[in-house]
């Protein structure tokens, strides 16, 4: 599971115009499009928004996994006047105290040794010219810093953050409890069911009405219509099994396939996915069940399924 601040400035740099209406107009666009992006490739994950100006820093809103609660809090955002200064500082403590509930630190420099040492990692996309204090910030926590050419440029640097970076050898592992609710429909004919609210309802920005059928919480059976949800009455996380598959594969991606020449393959050229004549001077093979496949197939295998089909296959075989 992934937790991500994002901090937006907020101040009165963000009225200039190089990126049109402006750049708080156009950076938090292109945020809902990263909120869609973050949670269809991490669907168990959650992020939270802080923004900064007037030299302080505040949430906009709180870590959740629920991508229209974020994208309401932008479009709400869009009028809010930008004013002062921005405070790194403040925002990076505010998202740090959240993120550990460590103490407050009293300087710059204790605090970038504080996130390195929470191994927190800290990247920063920025919209004028390089700021020496983030580039200490970037490479010390193992971050990334770039600085945006354009609109299209800025939408591809915030792409470049969607997918989590793999787990390393010294990650640490705890459990978390999660429930796994049926989706269940009931018949409008059924006389012994009853129209419901959702738990969503509870939320400020409402949610659907009386509805039949939904995902029941395993543990206290308070009602939802949508899944990953976090239960408001029992604090359970609520998933289905697909959305686990889509998040794990991030951890431990595929090796790469060994590229080699069309002339080393041994028996029939035929691509194992597609079935496809392997007409390139250059094929790719798997480096654990020794299949060839095209370039094509190995992009699609590597980008969509995340695992070797012919390795699946033999694992699978009687």
């Amino acid at each position: 599971m992934r937790h991500m601040f994002v901090v937006i400035d907020t101040s009165r740099t963000m009225e200039d115009q190089d990126l049109k209406p402006n750049r708080l107009t156009s950076t938090l666009k292109l945020m809902e499009y990263f909120v869609d992006e973050y949670f269809d490739q991490n669907p168990i994950s959650q992020i939270g928004i802080i923004t900064t100006r007037n030299k302080r820093a505040e949430k906009l809103t709180d870590l959740a996994g629920n991508p229209k609660k974020h994208i309401s809090a932008f479009k709400k955002a869009v009028d809010t006047p930008c004013a002062g200064e921005p405070s790194l500082y403040n925002s990076l403590n505010l998202a740090m105290q959240t993120l550990k509930y460590v103490s407050f630190s009293p300087v710059l420099p204790i605090l970038v040794l504080t996130l390195k040492g929470l191994k927190i990692r800290v990247s920063v996309i920025g919209l004028s010219a390089e700021v020496h204090v983030c580039t200490i910030l970037t490479r010390e926590t193992g971050g990334t810093y770039h600085v945006i050419l354009d609109e299209s440029h800025f939408r591809e640097l915030l792409t470049f953050h969607v997918k989590p970076p793999p787990a390393s050898s010294s990650s640490e592992c705890s459990l978390i409890r999660m429930g796994f609710p049926q989706h269940t429909i009931a018949s409008v004919s059924d006389q012994d069911s009853k129209p419901s609210f959702s738990m969503s309802h509870l939320d400020s920005n409402g949610g659907p009405g009386l509805t039949l059928g939904g995902y029941y919480c395993p543990q206290c059976r308070a009602k939802y219509t949508e899944l990953p949800v976090e239960c408001k009455v029992c604090g359970l996380t609520l998933v289905s099994a697909p959305h686990l598959a889509r998040s794990f594969h991030h951890l431990f991606p595929m090796d790469a396939f060994q590229e080699m020449p069309l002339e080393d393959v041994q028996g029939e050229r035929f691509c194992q996915a597609c079935q496809g004549e392997l007409k390139d001077k250059s094929v790719y093979a798997c480096p654990v069940c020794s299949s060839t496949f095209c370039v094509e197939c190995d992009l699609f295998i590597h980008d969509t399924l995340h695992c070797c089909p012919c390795c699946i296959h033999n694992q699978t075989a009687p």
